[in-house]
């Protein structure tokens, strides 16, 4: 993800209703009102054939990565909306290096989720967001796991799109 290889273009009206649209059959969720806005600008950076950067209002906060939408970390508006995998202290740096999330560094899940669905992994002393992830298994299953993968790791801080969405701020 290099800025040469970088393209940025405003989308068309069309466009940006198509996104409103897959952000809400996707998260259940209305993107308008999370924001507090009406209307919304924007503009997307194309970084190779599969990964694109929404920045709505110039800020990057979705990501569509294989075509698969999914919020970028720094979009806290929706993190209040998703459901969460609270996981402690020892799990933090191997999450954070990519790491998919393991069952015994889960202290808590909080919200009702299915298997598939995009959950936010925070650290438990902080609550910051770690991980944007993929449930394994639904959040009524991964409440009783006491071994294996829970979550799959999709973007985290310090990847390359982490890097990238700082650079472009």
């Amino acid at each position: 993800m290099t800025r040469k290889s970088l393209r940025r273009h405003f989308l068309k009206d069309k466009e940006v209703k198509k996104l409103i649209q897959e952000f809400s059959r996707r998260f259940n969720l209305q993107l308008t009102e999370i924001l507090e806005k009406d209307s919304i600008e924007v503009e997307v950076a194309e970084v190779g054939a599969d990964v694109r950067v929404f920045l709505i209002s110039g800020r990057p906060l979705l990501v569509s990565l294989e075509e698969r939408l999914i919020p970028s970390l720094v979009f806290e508006e929706l993190f209040r909306f998703l459901p969460r995998v609270v996981v402690d202290s020892g799990a933090v740096p191997y999450v954070c290096n990519g790491a998919d999330v393991m069952a015994p560094g889960i202290v808590r899940v909080e919200g009702n989720f299915h298997k598939g669905d995009i959950v936010v992994v925070v650290d438990e002393r902080h609550a910051k967001p770690l991980v944007i992830g993929e449930a394994l298994h639904s959040s009524e299953e991964l409440r009783k796991m006491k071994t294996g993968k829970a979550v799959k790791n999709v973007h985290y801080v310090g990847d390359k799109l982490w890097k990238f969405i700082k650079e472009i701020s």
